[in-house]
């Protein structure tokens, strides 16, 4: 079974990770901008980020036979900083032109301040401008509210549910946004967040459809492999194959492709590997032989 894992920091993750993941049959990524685990302190640092995400990270994952999508955006946390916050939106609008990008994201809260509010709206704005669905961070603390506070905000904003990718859910915030119309994600972590059986038993009592899984796998403790993982789990409970290839294929697929960027035909053939290729100079091999395939 091919597997989309539609949110993984893959610019954390080491060059095993990629292997490993493909052999477990994760052919497709999408990489959602990020913060890097500390304040970024200039908004030239946005830029190198930006363009890392469009060019040497999309082709370290071809070099594994994966192919990689990104979203651009500033997130909620990094939406606290009035000395970099314009700035960085204007970045985003540019990059959110570029190849590659399938969506506006992660945006949405972390504390729920004001300045989150308005670089959540900027950013639907953003969106809306490059006909892009957009990805949506819910906050680690004060889920349920940060979640309808955001399902308000899409709502008032007019942006169509459809085009609207809710992440981190749990069973609290689950119901509203599938009501909502909205997309669901969900984040498989080894401790936290979600894990392989909570998700069986959403399933169970949901079922799959606008329902999305991923790993969100990035610099701290985390799996790139719980899609595989939680799909394994699913068949072992005794969910059908068609729902978990919904689940883990279909749905995400489908929500990215509305971007007009994520061609269907493309993705669902087979990428060939040739780690002869170089990226402005630069090869994943440090010297090693290439794997090319025949």
């Amino acid at each position: 079974m091919t597997m989309f894992d539609p949110h993984i920091h893959m610019t954390s993750r080491t060059t095993d990770d990629y292997a490993a993941m493909r052999e477990a049959g994760i052919t497709v990524v999408v990489e959602p901008a990020f913060w890097l685990g500390q304040p970024r302190t200039h908004v030239e640092t946005f830029e190198d980020y930006f363009l890392a995400l469009i060019g040497w990270e999309r082709f370290r994952a071809s070099q594994f036979g994966i192919r990689h999508f990104c979203t651009m955006g500033l997130n909620p946390k990094e939406a606290n900083s009035p000395e970099l916050i314009d700035g960085v939106l204007g970045l985003v609008d540019f990059y959110a032109a570029k190849d590659g990008v399938v969506a506006i994201g992660e945006i949405g809260y972390d504390d729920q301040t004001a300045a989150e509010d308005r670089a959540l709206l900027a950013q639907i704005e953003i969106a809306r401008r490059h006909e892009l669905p957009i990805l949506v961070h819910t906050p680690h603390r004060d889920k349920r509210a940060g979640t309808l506070r955001t399902l308000d905000v899409i709502r008032e904003a007019g942006i169509a549910p459809e085009r609207v990718l809710i992440d981190h859910n749990t069973e609290e915030t689950l119901p509203a946004v599938l009501d909502s119309g909205c997309w669901a994600g969900h984040s498989i972590y080894p401790e936290t967040k979600m894990d392989e059986q909570r998700m069986v038993a959403l399933v169970r009592r949901y079922g799959s459809e606008r329902i999305i899984i991923n790993s969100a796998a990035d610099w701290g403790v985390s799996d790139p492999l719980k899609v595989p993982k939680t799909a394994s789990a699913m068949r072992a409970a005794g969910i059908i194959e068609s729902e978990i290839h919904r689940i883990v294929w279909e749905n995400p697929v489908a929500f990215f492709a509305q971007s007009g960027r994520l061609d269907i035909a493309e993705v669902e053939s087979v990428k060939a590997v040739d780690q002869r290729q170089l990226w402005e100079g630069n090869s994943v091999l440090r010297g090693q032989t290439p794997l090319i395939d025949a």
